[in-house]
């Protein structure tokens, strides 16, 4: 094995890893984020979670990514330590799908059949069916199964290329006495757990190990151990993933890890006694592709059987690790490892973003019930609540962010975008039910009050206030746009109503009715009332335009408002008959 032969297995290595990446990638943007979101809604039935671990890992390809998901998940409180449990189980026997696709690099005989069912001969054809479909088609579905299929042919071309790089090794004296020394269960256990920690993935380690098998020199003593060391070694991303983490989300990934050594040691102890009494004969035979994927197969499904019974029992051990040592109960934000699984940091961005809303929509709420009866205890709640937001929108903000610079789908580049414009309209609404809490509070200290003309003609306003803000929320919440369509006549009204208050009180202040000190206060409450609309508007034309696929919000507005007829005409004189003011008598 020469220099070259070297270099065509670092590259294959590296087509390998890229492949599967691609691969796991495709599956995932079109599946949609559909299987991972499922997650969320797992019950505590522990067989039901090991049955959608291994369907989802199945589907992307990756017991690591599926198991930091998990973490994530228990981190943010979304779920609980007893419901990871089963799904960590099920990753570790969804992703041995991959050795099984594989395996098919080993298939033999020269019948037409037999060829057009190996890998290297049908993948090429697979590239060009791929590539077509990314460069041709506009649907993004089809671009994505474009890029399974290129995933897969790029994983087959490297674990080829592998196989071809270290077939010279076949009749090198020394590389077969150096893999007898994997034959001791403890070096071969290391060796595997050390690869796979070192490249974070078990199928990759398992298929490099299926690449060494071409030379004929792999063992069932020598693959045994080791594939049993791969499943120790994967555990590794999970717990990297809960460094700062909660004690939830760390005894999550010791659950990983623990289920993995148990099953290797259990199973190490009874397959080598049992060898001990019996010498199973096939011990010594060489092993191919399809073998070691057996092997793997096996190695999962017997741990799983002997550990699925024993989940709390798993999370006691994992409990008496990370022990409580402080209040977990601080507020959670969105995970960073969600960044990892676009589709679920797009909807838990979504979440946050509804809780932030409907939190505004309540502050503003509560600042203007202090206009009836001011309380304290109401006001700090107000400062408090006002405070959060700006967290929302400061967390809200920085994710978003990362999360626009990932491979998005077009559904959820959609949802970010929105999510993006409306967050800072949410926190301007919290800004001004500070300004009114101040309002309420000049009038108390001062002890003035609206005179009972002004009183009801507020009323009227904040009753229109109200119900845009409801409106907008629940159009938000829900990204309906044919509620968010009656926002801007709403909010035209509220113009209105303003402008028309306003006129009253300089009447009523000619008429020595009302005071100019009154006066700054009804202003100040007025315009901001109307901020309030404003950004009502701002967000519901967004929710329309995120839609029609235009951000030319200005010239929107613009047509809306020029209309004189059809639906936005008849919503408006609608508003306007439900908050008229008493006549100015």
């Amino acid at each position: 094995m020469d220099i070259f032969s070297v270099f065509s297995l670092l590259g294959g290595l590296a087509f390998f890893l890229f492949g599967m990446n691609t691969l796991g990638d495709g599956l995932e943007k079109l599946s949609g984020g559909k299987f991972e979101k499922t997650l969320e809604k797992i019950t505590s039935n522990t067989f039901k979670g090991f049955i959608l671990g291994a369907a989802v890992t199945a589907v992307i390809q990756s017991s690591s990514a599926t198991t930091v998901m998990v973490v994530g998940f228990v981190n943010s409180g979304i779920m609980k330590l007893r419901q990871a449990i089963g799904i960590i189980m099920g990753a570790n026997v969804g992703t041995t799908i991959t050795s099984w696709i594989l395996s098919l690099s080993g298939i033999e005989g020269d019948s037409l059949i037999m060829q057009l069912l190996k890998p290297i001969n049908f993948s090429p054809l697979f590239a060009f069916v791929g590539i077509i479909l990314i460069m041709f088609c506009k649907n993004g579905k089809k671009k994505d199964i474009g890029g399974i299929l290129i995933g897969f042919a790029i994983l087959m071309f490297g674990m080829d290329l592998m196989s071809d790089a270290v077939a010279p090794l076949a009749d090198v004296p020394e590389f077969t006495s150096f893999l007898t020394m994997f034959e001791n269960p403890v070096f071969g256990v290391l060796a595997g757990a050390l690869l796979t920690a070192v490249i974070q993935s078990s199928s990759a380690s398992v298929g490099i190990l299926q690449a060494l098998s071409s030379t004929g020199a792999i063992t069932y003593s020598i693959a045994i151990p080791i594939v049993m060391g791969q499943n120790i070694g994967t555990c590794v991303t999970a717990l990297l993933s809960c460094v700062g983490a909660k004690k939830n989300a760390k005894r999550a990934a010791f659950v990983h890890l623990y289920f993995n050594i148990i099953g290797t040691l259990v199973w190490l102890v009874v397959f080598y006694t049992i060898n001990a009494f019996i010498n199973f004969s096939f011990i010594n035979d060489v092993v191919g592709p399809a073998e070691i994927a057996v092997i793997h197969t096996a190695f999962n499904i017997l741990s799983t059987t002997l550990l699925l019974p024993f989940a709390r029992q798993l999370e006691k051990l994992a409990c008496l690790t990370v022990r409580d040592k402080q209040d977990d109960d601080e507020t959670v934000f969105i995970d960073e490892r969600f960044l990892n699984t676009p589709a679920i940091a797009t909807e838990q961005c979504t979440s946050m973003a509804v809780k932030m809303a409907d939190r505004a929509y309540r502050t503003i709420l509560e600042s203007l019930s202090l206009f009836n009866e001011y309380d304290e205890k109401i006001a700090e709640h107000i400062v408090e609540s006002e405070e959060k937001i700006d967290q929302y929108e400061d967390i809200l903000g920085s994710y978003l962010v990362k999360l626009s610079s990932k491979n998005l789908t077009l559904k959820d580049s959609k949802e970010v975008s929105r999510l993006l414009h409306c967050i800072g309209d949410f926190e301007r609404i919290g800004d001004h039910a500070i300004n009114i809490l101040n309002s309420a509070k000049e009038m108390h200290e001062k002890k003035i009050h609206f005179s009972e003309k002004a009183k009801q003609e507020v009323e009227i306003v904040i009753s229109a206030i109200t119900e845009v803000l409801e409106t907008t929320v629940t159009a938000f919440s829900n990204n309906d746009v044919k509620l968010a369509e009656t926002v801007e006549p709403l909010e035209q009204v509220i113009d209105k109503l303003s402008d028309k208050l306003k006129t009253r009180h300089i009447q009523r202040l000619q008429n020595g009715e009302c005071t100019i000190e009154m006066g700054f206060v009804l202003s100040d409450l007025l315009n901001n009332l109307e901020r309030v609309s404003d950004h009502c508007s701002n967000i519901a034309v967004c929710i329309i335009q995120i839609k029609m696929e235009s951000f030319e919000t200005h010239e929107y507005l613009h047509e809306i408002k020029a209309e004189d007829a059809g639906k936005f005409a008849e919503r408006y004189d609608s508003y306007l008959d439900k908050y008229h003011l008493p006549k100015n008598v």
